[in-house]
């Protein structure tokens, strides 16, 4: 299970005093924590489902390239290199991600499994994404793609 995997890369970065490692795994823990009690208060009793795990580190991926874009653009290279860091060790716990071309294959495929007809299938095709492929794609360039494909 994921969250043993993340509990027990902690202890390795800990007995391996790996400081950028641990600090990122904290925060894993601590994010996910918020999100399990988030998930408690409306009534799921486990916390989050693997799939929800899986789009919280997507997540925090993307918001760490976003981050990485700003620092390069305010010339921080050390921020931007730490942050590159940090993508790298969440990375290690997400599936393969897809590519562009994946991605538009994926698109093209749940656009035909649905039977998406226009952009008023849009919230249907990303639902379907999501649900099908979570944690293995960036749904920001999916939703693009979906746009364009159903838009034609």
């Amino acid at each position: 299970m994921l969250r043993n995997k993340i509990k027990d890369s902690l202890k390795e970065a800990m007995k391996s005093k790996d400081k950028r490692k641990t600090s990122t795994l904290r925060l894993i823990i601590a994010t996910l924590q918020d999100r399990d009690l988030a998930a408690r208060d409306k009534g799921a009793e486990e916390g989050i489902t693997g799939e929800e795990i899986l789009q919280m580190m997507t997540t925090m991926v993307r918001q760490r390239r976003e981050s990485i874009a700003a620092y390069e653009k305010g010339g921080r290279v050390d921020l931007a290199t730490a942050e590159q860091e940090e993508i790298d060790i969440i990375s290690d716990f997400l599936p393969r991600q897809f590519d562009d071309a994946e991605i538009r294959q994926a698109v093209e495929d749940v656009i035909v499994e649905i039977g998406a007809a226009g952009l008023k299938d849009m919230g249907k095709t990303m639902a379907a994404l999501k649900s099908k492929y979570a944690g293995r794609m960036d749904f920001s360039k999916a939703s693009a793609i979906v746009k364009e494909a159903l838009g034609a």
